[in-house]
């Protein structure tokens, strides 16, 4: 007796996985929307965190409202200002490279991240110049420090030691201090991330179909740009003394 004939049908051929596909993932669109919500998850957790500094400013601001006007009006508008020009530029740069990675344009993304880049470090330096200044000022918090003078924004000097305490004013500063250090830190990772983002853009590892990395970089330096926003009006803004 014969054996039956079997037929067997070729299996249908998988499509080919993209290179830069994660062998947890069964193609890229989960691997990106696993991608972007874990960074909308740490965004989460971030906005948390600076809220919690937001609301102790508030708080000892509404506490101590004399030494936090003085501290505020201490503070460089003019610097601070032209950070929030840079900052928004760098933002509008990022979202360039974001556009020019989902078109697949290598050149343009190299060149828009390293704008980006480029603004960022002018961030740096510039709150380092303001940080040099009140190195200079003795406005930093501890043994030597004394609130005795501030700049108005005409050029004039005016005499504070006499009119506020020298401890609620360095609660002011610790707040100050603590609040753009924390953000300057962000802008510092962010540029090692804009620095990998280069190096793989120069290296040919993005496309029109792989792109997640630059896009999810993105929102973290939109986030950080976001933060700058409000410090700027809360510490350099609201309640500043004007003396005509």
């Amino acid at each position: 007796m014969s054996n039956p004939t079997v037929v067997v049908h070729d299996a249908p051929e998988h499509a080919a996985h993209h290179p830069m596909l994660q062998h947890h993932f069964d193609n890229m669109e989960q691997q990106k929307e696993a991608s972007s919500l874990g960074m909308w998850i740490f965004l989460i957790t971030e906005i948390m965190f600076f809220g919690g500094m937001f609301a102790a400013y508030l708080v000892y601001r509404y506490w101590f409202y004399n030494e936090f006007a003085w501290g505020s009006t201490s503070l460089n508008i003019w610097l601070g200002g032209i950070n929030t020009v840079v900052l928004i530029c760098s933002s509008l740069t990022m979202a360039m490279a974001v556009h020019a990675a989902q078109l697949g344009m290598r050149k343009l993304l190299i060149s828009f991240l390293l704008l980006t880049l480029g603004l960022g470090f002018v961030f740096l330096g510039i709150k380092a110049i303001e940080y040099t200044d009140k190195y200079k000022e003795h406005h930093i918090p501890g043994q030597h420090f004394h609130f005795g003078e501030v700049k108005m924004i005409d050029g004039s000097t005016v005499d504070v030691e006499h009119k506020v305490d020298q401890r609620h004013a360095q609660i002011f500063f610790s707040l100050y201090f603590a609040l753009t250090g924390m953000h300057a830190m962000h802008m510092i990772i962010g540029a090692g991330l804009l620095t990998t983002l280069i190096i793989m853009a120069w290296k040919g590892k993005f496309s029109a179909t792989y792109y997640t990395p630059v896009e999810n970089i993105g929102l973290y330096w939109h986030f950080v740009d976001i933060v700058w926003i409000f410090l700027f009006p809360l510490l350099y803004l609201i309640s500043r003394i004007h003396i005509k």
